[in-house]
């Protein structure tokens, strides 16, 4: 997407438009998997430091524009919400997949979550669902080593 598009979130959702909050959410629009903390840092050089990286994806998460997702590792990783987001208001029910080769993390958007249903006097905050394999890119290139 073209910054105006961005600028156009930011004002969407009521945040000032920033050199932060533009710069991150373009890497968020130009990678088609979820981005770590480290990720962010790295490709934004040091024009912004790790403070002012974790306030403007905490803000995002909050607004709706991103959510989070855990890994095996309890770090967590960031990916574009979809349009029904909201603010406080996540409704980010797909399926994560995590390429065994790669590492790569993708929101399988067209796979919903299955229902869950826990015993009486649980009750779930959230509920995260992260498959595992290899992503068609490493399957088509380990197709092709073959």
């Amino acid at each position: 997407m073209h910054s105006s598009s961005i600028k156009d979130i930011l004002k969407r959702n009521q945040l000032s438009v920033t050199d932060s909050r533009k710069k991150i959410l373009e890497l968020f629009q130009a990678n088609d998997g979820a981005l770590a903390h480290n990720d962010i840092e790295r490709q934004t050089g040091e024009k912004f430091d790790r403070v002012t990286i974790y306030r403007t994806l905490q803000t995002f998460v909050e607004k709706g524009i991103i959510h989070t997702i855990p890994t095996a590792d309890n770090s967590i990783l960031y990916a574009l919400c979809k349009d029904e987001c909201s603010e406080g208001h996540h409704h980010d029910n797909h399926i994560h997949f995590v390429c065994d080769n790669c590492n790569k993390t993708y929101c399988m958007d067209d796979v919903v979550t299955p229902e869950i249903t826990l015993p009486q006097g649980f009750k779930p905050a959230v509920i995260d669902v992260i498959a595992t394999g290899l992503c068609a890119d490493c399957t088509s290139n380990n197709n092709l080593l073959q």
